[in-house]
Parts: structure tokens; C-alpha cells; sequence
């Protein structure tokens, strides 16, 4: 059997060499389906066959037979709690146990020692169009006469440079500050709290001098929504404080765009939502989410439209001042009523015009060939008790952007502890523990203590609920504990929600256990080094030990599996015996020679990589902002589950879907397509192209056929550039953290000149003449 891609010599088809007629009658413009025709075809017959005969996918078995060591567990796999077990475990550190439980006595009374006292709270967002400040921003910050006592200032599109969009730096963060400290409300003075920039998002909070003695526990974090769940174009940056005695949470987000696409909004909502949290002040201490927080105030250009498609009629509404009948049509509004996003949060009555999109300069609408409908995008949304808003508005006579800067005044009620009331609950809470505590021991009763998930698949997650209950007389702190000689409670796939926490007597609470395979545990249970079972330790201070058993089955993916591998299987992985797998994944490394026109040759690259790059190239070369936009999860899944299951003639999802699906492989992937060993010397060569392309020479062969293979497709694409808008620099950013990972022993420890250089050996290729 002939090369099929002639990669080898030099028949390899450059792309640029391609004729670039209609690309959807079959074959594809690269001229590999020759190669996977044989492959395609049997899946055929296959799916033909089983029509008549339907054949379950084979499964990794959920345990093995043999005995089991008290270690590893019983017979049946269910653990032996015995003293012994017992005694693995280190003991918990009482004083600290106490002081939390007394911490909890005090929050739950915490009426009985406070007051509130109301603070005024300047909330403001503004998308600045990538511009730099071009006037006083005192229109907008010192619009009232009276100073706030904290600013809460959100920017987005504060750069929208591809080095930007990277994580690079920005001087416009500098710009941006300066203007903002210069134009703070001049009868006060103020002091910075935090700043925290992702790409274009900024969050900046500012308190009046003689508050910031009253402000503690001040963290700052960010989360990516772009594509990956981790590109910094879309997502959020948050800001958290205490304040006298209230916790605060200030979201400052910029979620995805378009008209049609609110459902994506919801999403890049759940997903800050979920990422977002941080680390405790204290040692030990679980990490904070959002929700965690006595008031939570989210601003930003949140880019919910208007379900209106014609902008004449829209602004023939705006001129009547009918803003009322406009807002039924709010998107935001609508997501809210239906429970689909910012359900539990609060907006004040908007009467101001809608605040995009304007022409710069100006405070004319959009007059560009694209007419864009105007729209609410940017909006002040609140979440808590003892919060007041005092006014709401847009300020018109700011014109840099193609949006309005929009503010909210919120008096907003802060818990003041009153020192001799606080002294006397505690007095009182630490003698009845004294005497509770010398009574009586802290018991829990369980609803469960077995969990079986079945079928687990990468990246889909799997959450079963069981109940804990303070069954003694005491007030009981519980968490869960790792194992002797490990450093976290559980396995990295599974984890608990909430892993720690107080109980009264006769209290409950649901305990969610979830089960979630990532690209950091997928390869160990790919070739069955791990399976799904784990037993976690419930500890309950001053009480005993509660052990879960957690088993289930894993089904594999070609997601996590290494290239060689991939490359000796011409079926579907689950297809593949378990015991084949296992054998493929060990002798991988000990095949070095193909045999070249035998039945076991293997493919040239892994048909998965061969399937995704396809169906882009003829579906996607034109897309607009390929891959810069993410996927859907539900698409997402369908592609995972397509690719382990058959050889799709079709991909399903969209073309963002099918994008992020390719990045994702690559990420997944357990030795990068540069393979570690050539990572240092690949950077040192960065600047020179001629032995850049003699270390590719030094790859495995499949290693060296992907890489080429992805070059190729990508030069491919930016032909399209003016379509697609992308270009290479920031394909080059993109694929180089993914095909030029940096070792384990060195992820945390790169340097941005390591990043540019990396950066800059990928350029080198998408540079290169077809």
C-alpha cells in the first residue's frame, strides 16, 4: 500500500499547490481521504452490521477480582473500617477545630452584637472600545454632589491588541487608572484597594481614606470564557473585601456577543459562576465562590440584546420615549424571568437610553454598514440584603467609545460590631461549649455511604447528592481528610461540594459528590492505570470517622490518548478491547519501525486529528473569529462522544465546536506533538528557522506528521484572514501553549521570554512560503 500522504517524501501536497475548487463534493482539498477511505468504509459495514445486532461498547471494568488488601479495600471492594484504618489518618488540630466552631456559634448570632450603618457605593461600567481617555471622566465620577464612600469600577475592551488578548501587558491599564484616580469626587480622598486586569476587563476599587482601616481580607481573581475556558477575551474579574463586618463580591464581566447568541451569555454566566473563587485568608481555609458573600454586585458589558431585528423601529421607539415597551424585549430582562441566568440578582428601573452602540465621537447610533440595533448592553445588577439604589443612569456626555459609561448609586447597609454586645455572646457561647463539650460527644447520620457512577466520560460530569444530619447534641464542625502520605481527600476526578462545614443539632445538609475527568486525569484512565474508586474519609472533629465508597466505570476516549496509539487503531477506542489498549499504551514507546505495506500499518496521523481538521477546512476557512469564539458544551460533548464512539461522516456542532473540539484534543494530549525532550532546544532555536524545522525532522513520525499536517492547515486558513479575521501572531500564541507545552516539571515556572520564544519557533512555520 502506497504513502497515502506522501509526508515522507517529497509528493507531501503543500496546500498552497492545492486547486481550490467547491471542497464539498467528498474529498477534501488536502487529499488525505485516500488514506482514511479504507477506515471509513468499515465503519460503514460496521454500523450496517449492527444495525440488525446492536453490540455494546466495550467498557473498562469498574474493579478487578483479585483480593484486595485492607489498603486498597475488601473483596468486594467496599472498605474495611477497621481501628487499624483508623490510625492512618493524622489527627485534627483541636484548638483550630474550636475557634472555627466558635466562629459558627458567633455567625449564627451575629444579630445580637450588630447594627447596620448604610455606606453609598459608586458602581460604575464603561466598554472603551480598545480607546485611550481623551477628557475628564469627572462627568461620570463626580456626577453627584455628595462623594461616595467606594468606587467600583469596571472597564472592558481596555485593549483589544492581539498582545492583549494574550495576557500580555497593557499601557492602556495605566491610562485608564490614572484618568480615573484624577477625576475621583474632589471633596473626599480616596485610596486604591485592588486592581485586576484580564486582557480587556479591569476591575478597580477605590475607598474613602478613612475607611480603609475597616477593609480586610482583600483578593482578586479572574476567569476566562473565551475559547478553552480560559482565553481572557470574554469572562470576568472579580474583586472581594470585608467591610466592617459584610463580605462584598464585585463581578466586573464581559460575556460573549452577537444578537443571537444569549444563550452563550448564559452559559459565560454559569461559568463564572462555577470558576470563580478564592483562596481563604486563613490557613486551611476553603476557598470562597461567589455565592459565599454577603452582597454581591455585578457590572459590565453583559452584551444582552434586544429580540427587535429592525434598528428603525427600535429607534423610532427611543425618540417616543417608550423605553417601557423596548425592555420587554431585553434579552437580559427575559434570561432573568425564566430563570436562565442572573436569576437571583436585582436591577433597578432603567430610564435611560440604550447605551450601544454609538458612532465614536458622537452620540449618533451606529451608521456603519452593519446598523447595529441599539441595546442595553452595559448594566449595574445587585444581590443581597440592605441594598438601596439611589439612581441609575447612563452619562451621554462621555464620547470615546461606542459606548456610554452607566452608573448605579447603591446605599447599601454594612454590619458594624458593636464591641461590649459582641463580647458578651461570645462569653456566653464559649461557657455553654465548655459545658456541651464535656457532656456529650458530635454524632452525624448519613443517607448514604455507597456510590456507583457509571459510564463516566471525559469532560462530562457526573454529581450524585446524599445527606449528613447532626444527630447528637452538639454543634459539630465535619470535612473531608486525605488519606495517609496524600496531600488532598480524594482521587483529582472527584471531589466534594461542601467538602467542609458546621452543623447544629438536628441540622442537614446535602453533600454533592462529583465526578468530572479533565485533561488532567483522562490519560491514567484511558490505559486503566487509574479506575473509578476512591473511599473518602468524612472526619468529624472530636467524633469519629465516616468512610464513602466511590466506584464506577470509566469508558475511554481518544481524548488523553497518546498519538502513537491513536495512530494503531483504525476502529473507534471504544471498540478496542480494554486489554488491547492497555498493550498498545506500553508498547508504544518500543515500536519504532512501521511495517510498511502490511495490514498493521498504522495511519500517518490519528484519524480524530484527520476528521476535525477535515471538516474545518471544507466548513470553516471563512469563518469569522475561528477560533477565537468557544463552543457549546452540549456540541462539545456530542463531538467527544462522536470520536469515541464511530468514524462520523459528519462532525456535529458548529464550526466554533468543532474548533475548540481540535484544541482540546491537543491539550489533552499526554506528550505535546513537540514531545518534551526537544521543548528547551526548541525555544534556544526559536530564531532560527532553518534548525526549527530540522528538530520537527526529529520528531516521531507521528509526532512530526501532526505537526506538519496542523502547519499546513493553518497556513490554509490564513489565506482567509480577511474572513476569519485571524492572523498569525495570534494563531502562532495559540498553538504554541498547546503544541509546545513546557514539561511538567516546569509549568509555573516559565518566563514570558520563554512564552515569546515559544511563540515565535510556531510563527516561524506559519510564515513559511506553500
Amino acid at each position: 500500500m502506497m504513502d497515502p500522504f506522501g509526508m515522507e517524501s517529497t509528493n507531501w501536497p503543500q496546500i498552497g499547490m492545492l486547486n481550490s475548487k467547491g471542497s464539498g463534493a467528498g474529498k477534501s482539498e488536502f487529499g488525505f481521504d485516500d488514506d482514511f477511505s479504507d477506515v471509513l468504509n468499515l465503519e460503514k459495514k460496521n454500523q450496517q452490521n449492527q444495525a440488525g445486532n446492536k453490540v455494546a461498547p466495550v467498557a473498562v471494568s469498574a474493579r478487578t477480582n483479585k483480593p484486595l488488601s485492607e489498603k486498597d479495600g475488601s473483596r468486594n471492594g467496599q472498605p474495611r473500617v477497621s481501628n487499624t484504618m483508623r490510625k492512618l489518618f493524622e489527627p485534627s488540630n483541636q484548638s483550630l477545630a474550636r475557634e472555627g466552631l466558635i466562629k459558627h456559634c458567633l455567625a449564627k448570632r451575629e444579630k445580637d452584637f450588630v447594627d447596620f450603618q448604610d455606606f453609598r457605593f459608586f458602581v460604575g461600567t464603561w466598554n472603551v472600545n480598545g480607546q485611550s481617555p481623551d477628557c475628564s471622566l469627572d462627568p461620570w465620577l463626580s456626577a453627584d454632589a455628595h462623594p461616595p464612600d467606594v468606587y467600583c469600577l469596571g472597564f472592558q475592551e481596555l485593549d483589544l491588541s492581539t498582545e492583549a488578548f494574550f495576557y500580555m501587558d497593557s499601557g492602556k491599564e495605566n491610562e485608564w487608572l490614572s484618568a480615573a484616580e484624577k477625576s475621583l469626587h474632589h471633596k473626599s480622598k480616596y485610596c486604591k484597594v485592588k486592581l485586576i486586569r484580564l486582557v480587556g476587563m479591569m476591575m478597580i476599587v477605590f475607598v474613602k481614606k478613612e475607611h480603609e482601616k475597616h477593609i480586610k481580607d482583600v483578593a482578586a481573581e479572574s476567569v476566562g470564557t473565551g475559547i478553552m475556558g480560559k482565553m481572557g477575551n470574554k469572562g470576568g474579574v472579580a474583586v472581594r473585601f470585608v467591610f466592617h463586618h459584610t463580605s462584598f463580591c464585585i463581578v466586573n464581566s464581559h460575556l460573549a456577543a452577537h444578537v443571537e447568541d444569549f444563550e452563550r451569555r448564559n452559559q459565560d454566566y454559569k461559568d463564572i459562576c462555577a470558576r470563580m473563587s478564592f483562596q481563604g485568608s486563613e490557613h486551611n481555609q476553603p476557598s470562597i465562590n461567589i455565592s459565599k458573600h454577603d452582597v454581591v454586585l455585578w457590572l459590565g458589558d453583559l452584551n444582552y440584546r434586544l429580540c427587535l431585528p429592525d434598528a428603525s423601529e427600535v429607534k423610532a421607539l427611543i425618540d417616543r420615549q417608550d423605553l417601557r415597551k423596548l425592555l420587554e424585549f431585553d434579552q437580559l430582562n427575559i434570561q432573568r424571568i425564566t430563570k436562565k441566568a442572573f436569576a437571583d440578582f436585582n436591577e433597578g428601573e432603567i430610564h435611560f437610553r440604550p447605551t450601544y452602540k454609538y458612532d465614536t465621537k458622537s452620540d449618533r447610533w451606529d451608521s456603519s454598514g452593519k446598523c447595529r440595533v441599539p441595546a442595553w448592553c452595559d448594566r449595574v445588577l445587585w444581590r443581597g440584603e440592605s441594598v438601596q439604589q439611589k439612581c441609575y443612569r447612563s452619562h451621554m456626555e462621555l464620547r470615546t467609545s461606542d459606548h456610554k459609561p452607566v452608573s448605579s448609586l447603591l446605599d447599601i447597609g454594612v454590619k458594624i460590631v458593636d464591641e461590649r454586645r459582641y463580647k458578651k455572646v461570645f462569653e456566653d457561647i464559649v461557657r455553654v461549649m465548655d459545658r456541651m463539650e464535656n457532656e456529650f460527644l458530635p454524632s452525624l447520620s448519613l443517607s448514604g455511604r455507597d456510590f456507583t457512577f457509571e459510564d463516566v466520560k471525559f469532560r462530562q460530569l457526573q454529581k450524585k447528592l446524599f445527606q449528613i444530619t447532626n444527630d447528637g447534641q452538639v454543634p459539630c464542625h465535619f470535612s473531608f481528610i486525605p488519606k495517609l502520605n496524600d496531600s488532598h481527600y480524594s482521587k483529582q476526578w472527584l471531589r466534594a461540594e461542601p467538602c467542609e462545614g458546621y452543623l447544629e443539632p438536628d441540622e442537614s445538609v446535602d453533600i454533592a459528590l462529583e465526578v468530572y475527568v479533565s485533561k488532567g486525569s483522562v490519560t491514567l484512565l484511558n490505559s486503566a492505570e487509574d479506575k473509578i474508586e476512591d473511599i473518602l474519609v468524612l472526619h468529624l472533629d472530636r467524633g469519629k470517622d465516616y468512610f464513602l465508597t466511590i466506584g464506577g466505570n470509566y469508558l475511554p476516549s481518544c481524548f488523553g490518548t497518546s498519538l502513537d496509539t491513536l495512530c494503531r487503531m483504525k476502529k473507534p477506542i471504544r471498540d478496542v478491547p480494554i486489554t488491547k489498549l492497555i498493550d498498545l499504551e506500553k508498547s508504544r514507546l518500543d515500536l519504532v519501525v512501521d511495517n510498511i505495506g502490511t495490514d498493521k500499518q498504522p495511519l500517518q496521523i490519528p484519524k480524530e486529528i484527520w476528521l476535525l481538521v477535515d471538516h474545518l477546512f471544507k466548513n470553516a476557512s471563512h469563518q469569522e473569529d475561528l477560533f477565537q469564539t468557544p463552543g457549546m458544551q452540549e456540541e462539545l460533548q456530542q463531538i467527544f462522544d462522536s470520536l469515541d464512539t464511530s468514524i462520523p461522516q459528519t462532525i456535529p456542532g458548529s464550526n466554533h465546536s468543532v474548533a475548540e473540539a481540535l484544541l482540546i484534543f491537543l491539550e489533552a494530549l499526554p506528550e505535546p506533538v513537540i514531545c518534551y525532550e526537544l521543548h528547551q532546544r526548541c525555544l534556544e532555536t526559536s530564531y532560527d528557522h532553518r534548525n526549527c524545522q530540522h528538530l520537527i525532522s526529529q520528531l516521531p513520525r507521528s509526532h512530526r506528521n501532526v505537526f506538519r499536517y496542523l502547519m499546513s492547515f493553518l497556513r490554509e486558513l490564513l489565506k482567509y484572514s480577511e474572513d476569519n479575521k485571524l492572523d498569525a501572531k495570534m494563531l502562532a500564541t495559540l498553538f504554541a501553549s498547546l503544541l509546545l507545552r513546557p514539561p511538567p516539571n516546569l509549568v509555573g515556572r516559565q518566563t514570558q521570554n520563554d512564552r515569546q520564544r515559544a511563540v515565535t519557533f510556531i510563527y516561524g512555520f506559519l510564515l513559511e512560503d506553500n
